[in-house]
């Protein structure tokens, strides 16, 4: 297992598409369009396992990074490489990590991770597009998101 950042857009879309059923025109928009956001992923060989995007973010002036479309390939899940991500992401960053769980199996899967309710969503800046934004905060069922930092 190696960890690498990764422009390879084919192997994105066919692991968003697995894990979230987006369109391929929605994920390439994201790709082309967030500005300071990198992908962060986990190979084995040339195989990506799993991957999320690292956007740069702030929380009351404090600079950071927001974890937006982590997931893993159906095949590797439960091999550690979320972890690996969540620790390579948070141990390479001069600032903190953060994340809106999409629903209450992610905040038990985060808590342990060192990932706690934090802050408001309202705090959560992003220096994007308002289409960019949309993307960023969509996806949570909770019925009051919150941002958990690491």
């Amino acid at each position: 297992m190696t960890i690498n950042y990764t422009n390879d857009t084919e192997q994105i879309i066919r692991l968003w598409q697995e894990a979230f059923g987006d369109s391929r025109e929605d994920i390439i928009f994201f790709v082309n369009n967030a500005k300071n956001t990198k992908c962060l992923a986990c190979f084995d060989g040339e195989i990506m396992m799993s991957m999320m995007f690292l956007v740069q973010c702030s929380i009351k002036g404090k600079n950071g990074l927001y974890v937006y479309a982590a997931c893993t390939d159906k095949r590797f899940r439960g091999q550690g490489c979320m972890s690996a991500l969540l620790k390579y992401a948070k141990d390479y960053t001069d600032g903190f990590v953060c994340l809106i769980p999409a629903d209450k199996a992610l905040i038990d899967y985060y808590y342990p991770r060192g990932y706690t309710k934090s802050a408001d969503t309202k705090d959560l800046q992003f220096e994007q597009c308002d289409e960019i934004k949309e993307y960023l905060f969509e996806g949570c069922t909770l019925e009051e998101p919150f941002v958990m930092i690491n």
